[in-house]
């Protein structure tokens, strides 16, 4: 059975989650890492989905607000063993209609050029590349994404 919570960054299995992201992101970003990672606090997270499958939380994702129109999608992730199931399209779509109940037009998010399969995911999803903003305005390897909701 597949269930989508609503929570905050509080919530264990989403920062077990986010572990398992970071992990793979430190291999992924090389030496860009620490530097991308500071913009990657979990802290300020409100708006939080955690993805389970039989009570086993497999994947996760968050926005928050960028500006008065925008939500910023952050932490996205699925566990490497439940990837390829369209786990990924539940949680941002969860996470795109959260944004729409809270009042917000549109989605922004950043990925790595390094991260090809979220590049794909972010295209696939209708997700339009854009100009890097704010602190990936000059990060050669950011590619930065927005959706009108």
């Amino acid at each position: 059975m597949i269930n989508c919570i609503r929570t905050n960054s509080k919530n264990t299995d989403f920062v077990n989650l986010v572990k398992q992201l970071d992990a793979y992101l430190k291999i992924t970003d090389g030496d860009e890492h620490d530097y991308y990672n500071q913009f990657n606090n979990i802290d300020v997270l409100q708006h939080v989905i955690v993805l389970y499958i039989n009570d086993v939380a497999v994947g996760c994702g968050a926005i928050k607000k960028f500006d008065d129109v925008s939500m910023e999608v952050k932490r996205m992730f699925v566990s490497k063993e439940f990837r390829g199931k369209e786990l990924a399209q539940k949680i941002l779509k969860e996470l795109e209609v959260w944004a729409i109940e809270l009042g917000y037009k549109n989605c922004i998010l950043e990925t790595g050029k390094r991260q090809v399969e979220a590049v794909k995911f972010y295209h696939k999803c209708n997700y339009k590349i854009i100009q890097n903003y704010g602190q990936y305005k000059e990060m050669k390897n950011s590619v930065c994404f927005e959706k009108l909701l």
